[in-house]
This record gives structure tokens, sequence and C-alpha cells, in this order.
């Protein structure tokens, strides 16, 4: 009978992941996964769910909970994260593998879920590519759009998805959705957020083939091995994943980009991500042109699906402001987001008009 690993008595004790609890857990759900004491680090806190890395000295492992404090309703979803990339095993879509999920909140305060500790780095500033030169950057952000258009190819349901979400009328419920997040968020005037909202709602497409959807799709959402060819290892966050409208991926990936020229263009940095700025790294017409030739879809209403994806943005970020204001976050960087959202809500009134 093996005895329960304990958290260690080094100084890695992160907030929000109390080792003691989770060594207990642990040794009832995956015995095979923990032989000894237990130290962890934060690797990514507050704009997102929180990650840590966690090793008992011979294993490494991955422990993902939702952020501490204001959590938008419906989002954070650890069973949808573990579920999209449990699936996804089988597929040419890379994944860590999924050890256990916990969806019992009392265990360490919040769900969470353990999974592969994969090797790779999310590329999220132009410096980090720039060390590799524009003949592989571009190579990188080839293998972005193609990797998501693999994605949005999976048979969702001979992969067990087939109850992941609702395809129809998805971009409906999306914009009905973030208005819904908005106002649990809302804690001051945003100019032309409700202008946009109601743009949206007036001028919805035609519904579209249903795919898997990522929901948070780009480069530093990724892992690249650059040890090894520069190959994919791993898509992660999979919280806002669902059966939808793939052109809603598209937008996102092309949202970020633009948000990183506007930024430059302002001599300021970027919120969220500024890699798309690297030479070598594919232009936005580039990413739309070889998407839609990968996967022959017509993308003539991208302008709907940019709007959404700032609105989307700007709700997500404000939601950010609203926990840094509470002082709910955990991390660095997040002073100067209140000061972003605007821009991102005139640039959606701007690929919506």
């Amino acid at each position: 009978m093996s005895t329960s690993p304990a958290a260690g008595d080094g100084t890695s004790r992160p907030e929000g992941l109390d080792l003691v609890v989770l060594a207990d857990w642990l040794a009832r759900e995956s015995p095979e996964l923990v032989t000894g004491p237990l130290s962890a680090d934060l690797i990514t806190g507050g704009k997102s769910n929180l990650t840590y890395a966690v090793t008992d000295g011979t294993s490494d492992f991955v422990v993902r909970r939702p952020p501490l404090g204001h959590v938008l309703a419906t989002a954070h979803d650890m069973s949808r994260e573990y579920k999209a990339m449990a699936a996804l095993a089988a597929t040419d879509v890379p994944v860590p593998v999924m050890h256990a999920l916990c969806e019992d909140p009392d265990v360490i305060g919040a769900p969470f879920y353990v999974m592969q500790h994969a090797v790779g780095t999310p590329y999220k500033h132009a410096s980090e590519l720039e060390a590799l030169g524009p003949d592989r950057t571009r190579a990188i952000s080839e293998d972005l759009v193609d990797t998501l258009g693999r994605l949005h190819a999976v048979d969702y349901a001979a992969v067990g998805l087939s109850e992941f979400g609702r395809p129809d009328g998805y971009l409906e419920r999306q914009v009905r959705r973030w208005r819904k997040q908005l106002e649990s968020s809302r804690s001051r005037d945003l100019d032309g957020i409700d202008e946009l909202a109601e743009r949206l709602t007036a001028s919805i497409p035609s519904a579209s083939e249903g795919t898997i959807v990522h929901g948070d799709y780009r480069l530093d959402n990724v892992l690249i091995d650059s040890d090894d060819g520069d190959r994919m290892t791993a898509v992660l966050d999979w919280e806002m994943s669902t059966l939808g409208d793939p052109l809603t991926d598209v937008a996102v990936m092309l949202a970020y980009q633009q948000m990183a020229e506007t930024s430059r263009a302002a001599g300021a940095a970027a919120s969220v991500t500024d890699a798309p700025l690297a030479a070598g790294y594919l232009s936005r017409d580039d990413v739309i042109e070889r998407y839609a030739s990968a996967t022959g879809r017509d993308v003539s209403d991208i302008g709907f699906h940019l709007g959404l994806a700032f609105f989307k943005l700007s709700v997500i970020l404000e939601g950010i402001y609203f926990r840094y204001s509470q002082g709910q976050t955990l991390g660095e960087g997040f002073d100067t987001i209140g000061d972003s959202i605007v821009p991102l809500v005139h640039a959606g009134l701007d690929a919506t008009n």
C-alpha cells in the first residue's frame, strides 16, 4: 500500500494550489503519477486560467484551475478544456496527454485538471521569433494556420464531441453571451461598446458548417519545439472551445495581429502579444488566403467575425481589468489593460462598417 505524497518543504507554494490537498487527491485518483513530495511554480496567472508546473522531483506535470476571485459565468470551464484535449488525442491536432480531471470545487477551491507537461515554447514576443530568423518565423506562422485548418477538419462526432456544443445558432448565441458577460464585468463607461453590440446583433450572417472551435487561437497558446525542427507540440488553452463557426477562430487570430500592429503604430506595447510583428510572420491577408486555400471555406463574412472577435476580446479584457481593480489577479502586466479596451471596441466598429 503506497503512502500519500505530501507537499515538500521548499519555498515554491504558489497561491491558489494547495499542494498537500493536491497530493492527497492524486494519491487516490492517479497514484501512478507521483511518488514523492510535490513542489510547484505558477507558469501563467490572472489573464486566463491559472497554470502551474508541478513536480515530485522525478515526474513533471501541469495543473490548470480557474483564476481567483471574480470569474465570468460559463468561462474557465475545466471540464470543457479537459474533454476537448482528451478527444483530440487521436487526431493530427497536437495536444498534451490528459491525466486526471477534478470537477469538485471543494478539493482545492475550484475544479482543476492535470495534464502532461508538454515540451515547447509559447512564442509571445516578436523578439523571441526574431532570434529564429524570418524563414523559420514564416514556417511557424504557416503551421499555425495549417493546424487550425486541420482542427476545423476534425469530425467532431467521430472523436466523441457531438454533445460539445450546438453549431446551429452559434453566432447568435455568441453575441448574446458576450453581451451578457459584458454586463457581468461592467464597472465603467466604454465608448462605443454598446453600439458595437447592437451592430453585431443586427448583422449576423447565415450559418456555416459547424466545426470544433478553439476560441482563443494564437501563437502563444501553442507550444513550438524549436530544438526539433520548429515542430508544434501542443495546442493549449481550450477554455472557450465548443462547436461553432470556424471563422471565429480565424478572426481571433487576425484581431490579435491587428492589435499588435495598432500598438506598434502608437508606440505602445502590445496588450496581449506582439509575435505577429516579427519579420517573416504571415500578413493578415496572407493568413486569410492560406486558410481559405487550405480549407476551401468562404471567408467573405470575415468583417462580421472580426467585429465579434474585437467585441469578445474587449469583454474578456474588461473582465481582467475588473479583477485587477479588485486586487484579484496573480502575475504581472495588468496595469495597462484598462486603457487598451476602447481601441479594441473602435477596431470592431471599423470592421463592421
